[in-house]
């Protein structure tokens, strides 16, 4: 069967990208649909023209060329069927009359520009979405992110929201405007400069992961005493969401009732974020924070240094195995538990001092059942608390609430 509907893709050097192929094809068009902007590239195009403005109105009229045996080709941007008019096409008229012939498509353009591979790359389209998918692909530290913008979800707007996240891990914010046209203009900007500007309607956003920052102590005098944002801290690179959030810290450190020179467990530390606000808190305290990887016990390392702490002893080991090695605690906080809270909760119930306290975070509703089960056996009184908190993050110029993880404490004394 004859195709009939040419679909072919095109950029903003307009008629100049198109190959000889394309052009043989478009010589031969009877009815030319596109944009305005579209079919501005061919004012001498012999063809009828169908302006696209009502998507269901203009498919309907495709129908009728069709069936009237017209020569029809559409106009788009770029690739067609890459977040393009093509997937509607395919949705509404029969495939075997659909011909595709791609031009270049943004994301790739700008991928070349800024000289980075993209085959692993993240694609979002805030083209008449919302900003859901990249405010969780942010958090989950996604290393190469295209964002494709409209008119309400512009650069400054995605800037906006990436400042608001309070990220753990940071990113270079790259503007591409105009891609493939004579006012192409590529630049990595500050956050700051970024939310002061207005850029070209027709633009992509990148943003690359940054190399790990180097380990240089922070201005602590800038920082708060207590609850320290949870960008203060060098993360996992593959799991940057991967630590005690700053409000569940400071809940956890109000249960922990510290005092003065205490000997304080935290077991499964991750980066060690509890650990360091505990010791800026107690500075005469000597903190534990046992972590059973590698990786774990040198971000501990470094975010102390980082955040000047001194009285913070990273331990390399897994719990309960490692704890018969520490002195004494008043205070234990489990944050991790490797699977192995009833074996740890056994070694606390030998080593936790008269009067202790034992604070502990639970994601998931099996260790939190273990736990109270070994907590009821054993005697001890414990009281819950659940925590189920949202941060504000900008939609626009609204504001909607984005949840983070819910999670238990149970606090416990003997």
């Amino acid at each position: 069967m004859t195709t009939k509907i040419d679909v072919v893709g095109i950029g903003l050097d307009g008629a100049a990208g198109l190959t000889e192929r394309v052009w043989q094809i478009m010589e031969g068009a009877t009815v030319l649909v596109g944009s305005d902007r579209h079919l501005s590239y061919f004012p001498n195009h012999s063809a009828q023209r169908l302006v696209l403005k009502d998507l269901t109105g203009t498919i309907e009229e495709i129908r009728q060329r069709l069936e009237a045996d017209e020569r029809i080709v559409v106009l788009a941007s770029g690739d067609p069927l890459f977040f393009g008019f093509g997937r509607l096409l395919l949705a509404e008229l029969p495939p075997e009359k659909l011909n595709f012939h791609p031009h270049f498509c943004s994301v790739q353009l700008a991928f070349n520009q800024i000289k980075v591979p993209w085959q692993d790359a993240r694609i979002i389209s805030a083209h008449g979405r919302s900003l859901e998918e990249l405010t969780q692909a942010l958090q989950q530290g996604v290393e190469k992110i295209a964002v494709l913008t409209d008119y309400t979800n512009t650069p400054s707007v995605i800037a906006h929201l990436y400042q608001a996240l309070d990220l753990p891990n940071s990113y270079d914010f790259w503007v591409c405007e105009n891609l493939g046209g004579e006012e192409e203009r590529v630049a990595c900007l500050p956050i700051e400069a970024i939310q002061a500007q207005t850029f070209a309607p027709l633009n992509i956003v990148v943003l690359l992961s940054q190399a790990e920052p180097a380990n240089e102590p922070l201005d602590i005098n800038a920082l708060p005493i207590l609850g320290l944002p949870d960008s203060a801290f060098l993360s996992f690179r593959d799991r940057p969401g991967l630590m005690t959030k700053r409000e569940v810290r400071l809940v956890v450190l109000g249960e922990l009732a510290l005092q003065p020179g205490q000997t304080i467990w935290d077991i499964g530390a991750g980066t060690g974020s509890v650990s360091i606000e505990i010791a800026r808190l107690s500075p005469t305290s000597q903190v534990y924070a046992i972590e059973k990887t590698a990786m774990g016990k040198a971000l501990i390392e470094q975010n102390s240094q980082r955040l000047q702490v001194s009285n913070v002893v990273s331990v390399h080991g897994s719990a309960p195995d490692i704890l018969a090695q520490l002195p004494a605690p008043s205070r234990i906080f489990i944050g991790g538990s490797g699977g192995k809270i009833s074996e740890i909760l056994d070694t606390c119930d030998v080593f936790l001092v008269q009067d202790g306290v034992l604070v502990l975070a639970f994601a998931t509703l099996e260790h939190f059942n273990a736990s109270v089960e070994w907590l009821r056996t054993h005697g001890w009184n414990y009281h819950f608390l659940q925590l189920q908190l949202s941060r504000s993050v900008p939609v626009g110029s609204l504001t909607r609430f984005s949840p983070l993880n819910p999670v238990t404490v149970i606090t416990a004394t003997r």
